[in-house]
């Protein structure tokens, strides 16, 4: 009789094509579960196939609706440990309450760490993510966690594309915050760095002051980890076109657009958003262009089920 557990997959509401994409790529079928809601709004789960002793691993990214999706995550994972799966793991492509992670205001929660508490105390045994907005996050949990950069798949698609996308480019952060992520990215295409300096005026509007680099006929890449408003990348698009850009592109890991958000796109200042589908992102109309993290997330999975370790995913192919 084999003691190795079998792997199973499972998902949430929040990403459900993701999953099955990650299970196409492992050519396995994707777990069957029930995740709805009663009528008074709380969540019902019911895993339909028997898990004990099993490798589990729960797709959810925890973006719009973040409390839904956090809810419907943490049931999942208390249904899979009361129905004795071997070890649960929590894939959060995109992890919410992600920016609420300090004290930067009086009497103000650390609620990505209050997140972090309540996945541990449902029973998650590790989580697996990708590009967290801040890295000191992985430290909230006190179970292990595996953190993974979309860099790598960003640079084999920009290589691929390197004619449209890397002659005469510059990478630009739009922010001094995102300087690391800019860096990195620069480093591996090896291309020149730049940065804006903003201002935020209010929660949905930022305001560019000033930029650092080569900009005049260039054709400029930003790097961010996020965008929802796109306040941020417009208000830089803008300033760059200013200053004589020839286009204009963003790669931002997580694409999470409200309203205000695709009205900014619509409008045309960002050439083109190269983003991946860590969230659920509808890209109708508007110049938004997919990147897949499935073969990424499921070369992570079956690392972690074999106990190996996910360090060669960090590598970028050979061009």
């Amino acid at each position: 009789m084999s003691t190795v557990p079998s792997l199973k997959i499972f998902t949430g509401n929040a990403n459900p094509n993701l999953a099955r994409n990650i299970c196409a790529h492992l050519g396995m079928g994707l777990g069957t579960a029930t995740v709805n809601c009663f009528p008074d709004g709380e969540t019902f789960v019911q895993i339909q196939e028997n898990i004990r002793g099993d490798d589990v691993f729960v797709i959810q990214p925890t973006s719009t609706p973040a409390n839904d999706h956090i809810m419907e995550l943490l049931i999942m994972i208390d249904a899979m440990r009361r129905a004795s799966a071997k070890r649960i793991t929590a894939v959060i492509p995109f992890f919410g309450y992600a920016r609420q992670d300090r004290k930067d205001q009086p009497r103000v929660p650390i609620t990505a760490k209050l997140v972090a508490n309540l996945l541990t105390a449902a029973g998650t045994h590790r989580v697996l993510a990708l590009d967290l907005h801040a890295q000191q996050i992985q430290g909230f949990f006190d179970i292990p966690v595996d953190h993974l950069f979309a860099s790598t798949v960003f640079y084999n698609f920009l290589m691929k594309n390197r004619e449209k996308y890397l002659t005469d480019a510059t990478i630009f952060s739009p922010d001094i915050g995102g300087m690391k992520a800019a860096s990195s990215m620069a480093e591996l295409l090896d291309l020149p760095l730049g940065f804006i300096a903003k201002r935020r005026l209010n929660a949905t509007t930022v305001e560019a002051t000033s930029l650092v680099g080569e900009v005049e006929g260039r054709n400029i890449l930003l790097v961010d980890d996020m965008t929802e408003t796109a306040g941020t990348l417009v208000a830089a698009g803008e300033l760059l076109k200013e200053k004589k850009a020839k286009s204009v592109r963003a790669i931002v890991s997580h694409c999470m657009l409200a309203k205000i958000g695709r009205e900014r796109l619509a409008e045309g200042v960002i050439d083109e958003l190269i983003t991946t589908d860590s969230t659920s992102i509808r890209p109708s109309g508007l110049p938004i262009t997919l990147v897949s993290i499935a073969s990424l997330l499921g070369e992570a999975i079956k690392c972690i089920h074999k106990n190996e370790s996910v360090t060669g995913l960090f590598k970028v192919k050979g061009y």
